[in-house]
């Protein structure tokens, strides 16, 4: 199937599947404005706290779409999943481990354009490359600095959660979730791998981002046909709830860092230029309940991100929340138009 037509279902099927309290047509243009350059087109609800095929449905940290129409969504407890594009209905799932059978902390997905699936896990951290039934078939290198101590200098859970290709599937690029020891608190590393033959990758450029807040970390990157990024910044306050920004970021010039140990503020370091698209706190609520304290009801704990479509100058994407198989939280997707200038 042509990518056009395989985004075209997705979107399609997105806005069949979804369960709105929305504004009606007339207040469609400025009633769903989460600010100038997004609005909220719906969420949906359907797959909180179900199961499919003995498996639990959530824990969601990454989707991606399959050429032949699917949505693949990771969960982090080592399940990825086909969800009909439709309905959001399960329609396979498989499990994954590493090389000695055991589980991942799977974060990050990329449906690469053989069908195979490369993988993130926040574990050491890795990315591997896994066929569509689950074997093994690649395993990136990983710099040292970004392993989690002792081996290298990153924390455990505060690794690799993005995942994405840019610049038509040429290079490969992986996000740190937080700073690793010797950086600013809130410099966060972005790694590249170039392709090579045979669809291996090798090491590539490093760059640098700041979040907002140090508190905040990377959830996920998505890349844009023009080389810029989608990307979300995340946190949680308890009694507060969950803090998620969508930035526009421009790697196009930042300076490779793979060779600088320490990034604390030194001169001459660019950073990942970003400018802010919108705080999903300022978006209507659409009628959504959250099952614990929140800024705004529509929030959750949302983690995955892709890009389906462009229509009318304005990017269709397609966000997801990690529940956490908690009681106190929904695994809840989010359709939304992004338009990024």
């Amino acid at each position: 199937m042509r990518l056009r037509t395989v985004l075209a279902t997705v979107t399609a099927g997105l806005a069949a599947a979804t369960c709105l309290s929305a504004a009606g047509p007339a207040n469609a243009a400025t009633g769903n404005a989460c600010s100038s350059s997004v609005s909220i087109d719906g969420f949906s609800d359907a797959l909180d706290k179900t199961t499919f095929d003995g498996t639990f449905v959530g824990n969601f940290s990454a989707l991606a779409l399959d050429r032949h129409g699917s949505l693949a969504a990771l969960s982090d407890r080592s399940s990825l999943f086909d969800l009909d594009a439709r309905t959001l209905a399960p329609q396979k799932v498989v499990q994954l481990a590493d090389e000695n059978g055991a589980a991942l902390d799977s974060e990050g997905l990329v449906v690469d354009r053989d069908g195979t699936r490369l993988i993130t896990s926040e574990t050491e951290p890795s990315i591997r490359r896994y066929s569509a039934d689950g074997r093994i078939l690649d395993r990136l290198p990983v710099p040292s600095s970004l392993l989690v101590s002792p081996a290298g200098r990153a924390t455990t859970n505060q690794t690799f959660e993005g995942l994405t290709l840019l610049n038509g599937g040429r290079t490969l690029l992986a996000s740190m979730e937080y700073a690793i020891s010797g950086d600013t608190a809130g410099i966060v590393r972005f790694q590249t791998w170039q392709r090579t033959k045979g669809d291996h990758f090798r090491l590539s450029a490093q760059y640098a981002y700041r979040t907002d807040d140090p508190i905040l970390g990377v959830p996920e990157v998505q890349a844009l046909p023009d080389g810029r990024l989608l990307v979300l910044e995340r946190g949680f306050t308890a009694g507060v709830g969950n803090t998620v920004r969508l930035f526009l970021a421009d790697p196009r010039h930042a300076t490779d860092t793979s060779g600088i140990e320490n990034l604390t503020g030194q001169a001459g370091v660019r950073l990942i230029r970003k400018t802010l698209l919108t705080d999903i706190a300022s978006c209507p609520t659409l009628g959504a309940t959250a099952k614990q304290p929140q800024p705004n009801p529509l929030l959750d704990n949302i983690e995955g991100m892709v890009v389906t479509d462009r229509s009318k100058g304005a990017y269709k994407v397609l966000l997801v929340s990690d529940d956490n198989q908690n009681a106190a939280q929904t695994t809840r997707f989010y359709r939304l138009s992004v338009r990024a200038h």
